[in-house]
């Protein structure tokens, strides 16, 4: 008989650490490759600050699978009953059913290890952060006319609230027939509009058969605003792609052997597994951060539990830059404007 629960030690702000204890540690949760609630908490224990940093703040979605994840999954927004005062929340308003939620809100590495000994195998955060104490006066930029391109600030000082995205998520998302060479030729097209833009972009694997490219932006625009961009920017990547991509929005008219750009995955309360997230797949796979010279080289199965850990160790987190530098999207706007006047 297995151990009744283990206590996992994690750091903690201020050069503190946390406890967490994780209950049933010998339930398999991976039952093609073994692997158990306890593999999948040292799993998380062991990529504990890159993970947090891509969580930070943020609302997150939880994909619990308390009977593994041949079971079934529970999409959580409210965070779980029984939290430790030290688990961090923020208040999400859903209007259509007029109802306040307080979602996990990521702050250090034990909120991540508590999620995974409340089942959560997957962890999906918002691309907003919440609001954060005003900026300091005497760090703030001086004022500049918009630019493409603008000094990020830290993000704690830089976060006015859930409702202005501070990041653009690009999606790509292949259709039933499309192999994944396609994927990473569509993938080349967002790199070289991306280029054209003067911005960089992060790819990442997205732990099943797409690629996913984030974007730091200034959080002064509403979703409304982001989606439209991400639909502006994924219709130029298809007009260059011979038919490869497509921004068409029903699925039923979509080319089954196409990559879908989905600007979608901006809209408000919509969201994507986090770098570093495990993926409920049997291998256990892992949304994982890659270099654009990567793109020819990966494939959908290379990142899994028992791979990343080192590899992180060996690259360190390749998203850490992300927040250096943050994109105005007035271009894609106008882009957007363009080619709406055109219809």
């Amino acid at each position: 008989m297995g151990a009744d629960a283990v206590e996992l030690s994690v750091p903690a702000p201020g050069g503190q650490t946390r406890t967490v204890r994780v209950s049933s540690p010998d339930r398999i949760y991976f039952p093609d490759i073994g692997l158990t609630k306890l593999d999948l908490a040292r799993y998380y224990q062991s990529v504990g600050e890159p993970i947090t940093r891509a969580l930070r703040a943020r609302p997150c979605m939880l994909h619990r699978f308390p009977k593994g994840t041949t079971g079934k999954k529970v999409h959580q927004k409210k965070l779980p009953a029984g939290a430790p005062d030290w688990v961090e929340t923020v208040d999400v308003y859903f209007p259509r059913y007029s109802r306040i939620v307080q979602e996990l809100c990521v702050t250090e590495p034990a909120a991540v290890l508590w999620a995974v000994q409340m089942a959560t195998v997957e962890f999906h955060p918002w691309n907003s952060r919440r609001a954060e104490p005003a900026q300091p006066p005497s760090l703030r930029s001086p004022a500049q006319p918009p630019s493409l391109r603008s000094p990020a600030q830290p993000p704690s000082l830089r976060s006015p609230g859930i409702e202005r995205p501070d990041e653009w998520r690009i999606d790509l998302d292949p259709m039933p027939d499309c192999d994944f060479a396609r994927v990473r030729r569509v993938a080349h097209l967002v790199h070289e509009v991306l280029d054209e833009l003067g911005i960089t972009g992060y790819p990442k694997t997205s732990g099943g058969h797409g690629l996913h490219v984030y974007v730091r932006i200034e959080p002064d625009y509403e979703f409304t605003d982001v989606r439209r961009a991400a639909h502006a920017f994924g219709a130029e990547v298809a007009r260059r792609s011979a038919g490869e991509a497509t921004v068409t929005w029903w699925r039923k008219d979509r080319d089954p052997s196409s990559v879908f750009v989905d600007f979608n995955q901006n809209a408000r309360d919509h969201t994507m597994a986090a770098a570093y997230s495990v993926r409920a797949t049997p291998r256990a796979t892992v949304s994982t951060p890659i270099t654009w010279d990567e793109i020819d080289d990966v494939e959908p199965d290379d990142f899994t539990v028992a791979t990343v850990p080192e590899r992180l160790g060996r690259l360190g987190d390749l998203h850490e830059p992300i927040d250096d530098v943050a994109y105005r999207l007035d271009t894609l706007l106008e882009w957007d404007d363009r080619d709406t006047a055109d219809h």
